[in-house]
């Protein structure tokens, strides 16, 4: 099993970066349910907290501290391109060093952390707007293919 030990600790913290980046660029996608969407990100971590034990990897990831890239960024197309970049370089750091099922359950976890996000605040008469779903499309699409 993989763990934190066979990462740098700049390698590190790119991979903790990755879901709550996506987190953000979800509650940034549409206007309202700020505070809902990011506690929305926190209790992801704590879900996947009480699964303890599946993936020494995912335990690390989330015993961690969500760590929001407080980065001002000129615009939401900056902000998506930067988290999505934190994204495409912790996966492909974990494929370089973690089994393909980590790997697998880290995109299986920023997926459920971006729609548990886009789910917390219903915009628009809908859980999930329309700029929330492109948000989540373009993350599973940084994220690549996940073997099921």
């Amino acid at each position: 099993m993989t763990g934190k030990a066979e990462f740098t600790d700049e390698e590190w913290k790119t991979v903790l970066e990755g879901p709550p980046a996506a987190g953000m660029m979800v509650v940034t996608a549409a206007r309202g349910g700020t505070i809902r969407e990011v506690f929305a990100i926190g209790k992801a971590y704590a879900e996947a907290r009480k699964e303890h034990g599946a993936s020494e990897l995912l335990d690390d990831i989330v015993s961690a501290k969500p760590e929001i890239d407080h980065t001002r960024y000129h615009s939401q197309a900056e902000l998506n391109e930067h988290a999505l970049q934190h994204l495409k370089d912790s996966v492909a750091l974990l494929e370089s060093k973690a089994t393909p099922q980590e790997v697998d359950d880290y995109r299986r976890f920023v997926r459920m952390l971006a729609e548990r996000v886009a789910s917390a605040h219903r915009e628009d008469g809908v859980d999930i707007s329309g700029p929330e779903k492109t948000a989540i499309d373009q993350i599973s699409a940084s994220l690549g293919a996940t073997a099921d």
